[in-house]
């Protein structure tokens, strides 16, 4: 998939969709590493599994809303 800026687009692997939805914390590992994005989610997962979902797969699918540090 090509994006309008001529770069390509991010689609996360299968298994990492699926990790998102059984334990939210391990599908942000395994796209983006011990990063924020994943301290976040394992934050929300412990207040509540939807609200962690929810923050994983929207950091999985739309990953320009919170950028992976360097």
């Amino acid at each position: 998939m090509r994006m309008r800026d001529g770069g390509t687009a991010f689609r996360p692997s299968p298994w990492a969709l699926v990790a998102a939805i059984l334990l939210p914390p391990l599908g942000v590992f395994l796209t983006r590493g011990l990063g924020p994005a994943f301290w976040l989610t394992v934050g929300l997962t412990l207040v509540g599994y939807v609200p962690g979902v929810i923050a994983a797969l929207v950091l999985l699918l739309a990953p320009r809303l919170m950028p992976a540090v360097a």
